[in-house]
């Protein structure tokens, strides 16, 4: 039997929700794009009812906030894509007096577009920004402030890695709790204090550590792509690259002992493999979830492997079969 993590939302969560005093509920992911595009939501808003949330429970997530009252308040979601069931979460925000506005910047298709668009007041989905660059044209279109909050947040979460600012306030925002912190920090219109450079300075240490033990750990699988697994101790995109620069790989997958993964890759294709495994996200960049059991996650923990690496390269050798060579 799998053994389940703690519910989410959870019934202190949801019932807050409930009882809110905001107008604005803000369902968005839990990274630095996310914590941008909820500063600007504050900036514009003032009072948020923000919910944090992961890819993998996304699906969840909506389903039960759309199932409260809305009272004409407005769901806005950013910084996530269609998800599974998303047209009936949607159909009951509706029919329960939410208006829903959506904010992305992932890759959707036609069919999820149309489905979207058929039960949101706003559907605004552009790939060449990050999700805070949307938010920012759409909520404060025209403030400097906005501007560069989205364009620091768009140098980490685009991987243009051109503004030092970025590199520290992505890494900061990426351990757990620190959102609020870094979104408050933005809201005020600043990139530093006195809490993100201890912050960092703690983290880069153990940023390392993490980074060379998952090093020592990772498998290889070699097909079409070289594939590297690798398991997680935190700081997933470094740890990715980190392979990537000392391996030579063409896709990274960095596996939680829950089965959740984080996948970078330099072939356009982490989005594609990710939805083979209930994810999406970035074509260089995405996340999903193995179907791990308790059998799965003890066998992982002991032997840093998973028989679903095999699942994985096989999905992939299925898209490069299916993409036509330039």
């Amino acid at each position: 039997m799998t053994k389940k993590g703690p519910r989410f939302p959870s019934p202190e969560l949801l019932q807050a929700a409930r009882n809110r005093d905001a107008r604005i509920v803000h369902l968005t992911h839990n990274d630095l794009d996310a914590a941008g595009a909820d500063a600007i939501h504050h900036m514009k808003y003032g009072k948020v009812f923000t919910i944090w949330c992961s890819v993998g429970k996304f699906t969840h997530a909506l389903k039960a906030i759309a199932a409260l009252p809305g009272n004409g308040d407005t769901l806005s979601i950013s910084d996530l894509g269609y998800c599974r069931d998303a047209d009936a979460s949607l159909k009951t925000a509706v029919k329960n007096d939410w208006n829903v506005e959506w904010r992305d910047h992932h890759k959707w298709t036609d069919e999820e577009k149309a489905a979207a668009e058929a039960h949101t007041s706003l559907l605004h989905i552009d790939e060449t920004t990050c999700a805070t660059g949307v938010v920012a044209r759409d909520l404060m279109p025209g403030d400097s402030t906005a501007a560069e909050i989205a364009r620091v947040v768009c140098d980490y979460d685009l991987w243009k890695h051109e503004d030092p600012r970025s590199k520290v306030l992505g890494q900061v925002c990426s351990l757990k709790n620190n959102q609020n912190q870094i979104r408050d920090l933005l809201a005020e219109g600043k990139f530093t204090n006195t809490f993100v450079e201890t912050e960092f300075a703690r983290i880069s240490h153990e940023r390392e550590e993490c980074i060379q033990k998952s090093i020592r750990h990772t498998t290889i699988h070699a097909g079409h792509y070289k594939i590297a697994f690798a398991p997680l101790y935190g700081y997933p995109s470094e740890t990715a690259h980190a392979i990537r620069d000392e391996m030579a790989t063409d896709v990274e997958v960095i596996v939680s002992d829950k089965g959740r993964f984080s996948i970078r890759s330099v072939p356009p294709i982490s989005h594609l493999i990710a939805r083979n495994f209930g994810g999406g996200g970035h074509p260089p960049a995405a996340g999903g979830s193995f179907p791990f059991t308790s059998w799965d996650r003890f066998r992982f923990k002991l032997t840093k492997s998973s028989k679903h690496f095999k699942d994985l390269v096989a999905v992939a050798e299925t898209i490069a079969a299916d993409t036509p060579s330039k």
